[in-house]
């Protein structure tokens, strides 16, 4: 099992810290947050992102993924929350194409770091415009971006979330389909299917290697808020058996964007409840 953990939940430390402590913490991935404070694409230097390599190498981990979903950046705030507009499927044109740049800027950061893989989100319905619109809006920047990143060989992940215009397995599935790229797939954040009600299995089965690359938290109850694993209802095991079916190969990454405030402890405390329940779990 390859375990990541995502720098969101670093924002009170430089990318760097957060590399380091997350290496400590005994990961062999790190998922890198393209936003502030750390990967903004419009702020990120030539050298910053020097730096981040050497670092990366220095402590042996590898990027798992450009977490390309928020872009709390483009208002000038601090990161607190998901900022999801504007997203791929925004109706204004100059919201959209900024999107499209932002997430361009991103598959280049992934390319300079060797990071195979950058996640997207569809963002969020819009009153008064009908999905059907929203779709179609959406497919039109999947296409040019995936049509880049392809010539940059990264593989672009769509994260669906309850709420979103794209909310479920079945319907990344479809548009998987419509957008008909070998370098287009999912970025399965698990937490996310357990509160669209799905089975593990059944979601690996459907998108099956499609799936680039997890995110995993804890969910309790169906509140939509990341926990440290452990702490919620989900069912760990359930989980890798699922992976284990169709031959998971890649990285699962712990993102806890929720635990800011000691995300060292949330770190150390979520590696060793998933190394315990995968060690019971192995066949």
């Amino acid at each position: 099992m390859n375990l990541s953990f995502s720098t969101n939940a670093f924002v009170r430390f430089t990318v760097t810290e957060a590399i380091e402590t997350i290496a400590k913490a005994g990961y062999s991935g790190v998922e890198l947050l393209a936003d502030v404070p750390h990967l903004y694409p419009f702020s990120t230097t030539g050298p910053d992102l020097e730096r981040i390599a050497v670092c990366l190498e220095k402590n042996r981990v590898l990027p798992a993924n450009i977490n390309a979903n928020n872009a709390a950046g483009y208002y000038g705030a601090k990161f607190w929350e998901p900022v999801f507009e504007p997203s791929l499927a925004n109706p204004e044109p100059e919201a959209r194409k900024w999107r499209v740049g932002f997430t361009k800027k991103c598959i280049d950061m992934a390319e300079f770091l060797s990071c195979r893989n950058v996640s997207v989100t569809s963002g969020r319905m819009v009153p008064g415009v009908r999905p059907e619109k929203s779709l179609a809006l959406l497919r039109q920047s999947l296409l040019e971006i995936v049509e880049y990143a392809s010539a940059k060989h990264v593989r672009v992940g769509m994260e669906y979330e309850p709420g979103l215009l794209v909310e479920c397995a079945g319907e990344l599935e479809v548009l998987i389909g419509e957008i008909g790229s070998g370098n287009f797939g999912a970025n399965l954040d698990l937490g996310h299917s357990y509160l669209a009600g799905e089975l593990p299995l059944d979601v690996a089965r459907r998108l099956g290697p499609r799936i680039f690359h997890l995110h995993l938290e804890d969910i309790a109850g169906r509140k939509h808020y990341h926990l440290v694993p452990g702490d919620g209802d989900m069912d760990f095991q359930e989980i890798f058996r699922a992976l284990h079916a169709i031959e998971y190969k890649g990285f699962v990454t712990v993102e806890l964007y929720t635990c800011s405030e000691d995300p060292e402890r949330a770190a150390r405390q979520a590696i060793d409840h998933l190394r315990s329940e995968y060690n019971r779990f192995k066949p």
